[in-house]
Formats: structure tokens, sequence, C-alpha cells
């Protein structure tokens, strides 16, 4: 390989750097999951990201913008991410679900902050992207439900609830604490959701 070649390979793996927007972004979202929406204001977030008030302005124009940018894409990916998984293994639905599985948790420990926002603030956004997003949730639940009711001998409505429950344990991220390292919580995380959705045939 030549150097020229070399130096092209390390730029195709090389991370991409966050631009400021991304960066002030971040900063809010720690901020809204730490200290709620209503207790952090647009000079808490400047002076966290040392922007001031009209730069910050031009990023972003206000917190509810802010919040829409921190919790549509997420929904977004959540539901494409899904859906790739449920397709990469369209004839083995065990397998299925564990890809699923590890998919979320992955996400959950990458974003305990994020998730911690879907939790409390959601309500805080405008009707249009607040149903927008309460749509792509719902769709992503779905993704599950089929993958479950192909396991499982179960009802639609039950799949759900399982579904349901299967977040509440995935999405404990924003409360735990840092005893546990994080490669041993993934498997914890895991292991504890798929026993809770297959691990007794008999229900």
């Amino acid at each position: 390989m030549t150097v020229d070649q070399q130096a092209g390979s390390a730029a195709t793996t090389a991370p991409r750097r966050r631009s400021r927007r991304e960066e002030i972004l971040a900063i809010a979202v720690d901020l809204f999951a730490t200290r709620g929406y209503h207790g952090v204001s647009m000079d808490d977030i400047g002076s966290a990201a040392g922007v001031t008030g009209p730069a910050l302005y031009h990023h972003f124009a206000g917190k509810e913008a802010m919040l829409a940018a921190a919790l549509a894409p997420v929904s977004d990916g959540l539901l494409a991410g899904g859906r790739e998984r449920v397709a990469v293994h369209s004839d083995d639905p065990r397998a299925a679900l564990e890809s699923l599985i590890d998919f979320h948790v992955d996400f959950a420990l990458a974003n305990p902050a994020v998730i911690a926002l879907h939790l409390h603030e959601l309500d805080r956004l405008p009707e249009e992207p607040r149903r927008r997003i309460r749509r792509l949730q719902r769709l992503y639940v779905e993704e599950w439900v089929a993958v479950l009711t192909a396991v499982r001998r179960l009802l639609p409505a039950e799949a759900r609830v399982l579904a349901h429950a299967a977040f509440g344990l995935m999405n404990s991220t924003p409360f735990l604490g840092g005893e546990v390292d994080r490669s041993r919580r993934a498997a914890l995380l895991r292991a504890a959701t798929l026993a809770a959705l297959v691990g007794d045939p008999a229900c």
C-alpha cells in the first residue's frame, strides 16, 4: 500500500469531528437531562458551551428547537436500525430478537441522557414534532411485536406488553451508576431482557 493509499484509508476510518452545532446540542442535552428542561435557560447553555447569546441563536431558535433536534433523530435511527436487524434475520426470529436486544442495549448505554429526555421531557415539544416522534416509536415497537409473535405463541397485544417491559429494562441506563463497567452492564441488560421476553414459555 502506498503512502497516499494509507492516508486515504485513514481518512475513511477516522471518526467524523462534530460540528459546533452538534457540540452545543450535546451540552444542552446533558443539561436538560441533569436539571430538567425548565431548570435550564438559553444563557445556561451558552455559558456551558462558551457561546454568546447571538451566536447561540444562530444555531438554534430556542430550547424547543434544541429538544426537537435531540429527540427526533433518535426515533428515526431506532426504527431504521430495528428494521435493518429484523431484515438481516428474516428467516430466524430468535436471532432477530437477540439482534434487536443487542442493538437497543448498545443504544441505551451510549445515550442515557437522551433516554432521560425521552422519558421526562417529550411532552415539552410542540404537537407536530411530538406526534411524529410518537408515531416513530409505535412503529419501532411493532418491529419487536412482529418478532416476538414469531418466537412465541402470543397475541400481538400480549407481545406489545412484553416489548414495553423490555424497553423499561433496557432504558434504565440513566439510573445506573458506574460501579459496574460498561461491558458487564451490557451483558447483564442483554441477559435480563432476553430472560424477560422468552424465559418462561409457559406464560
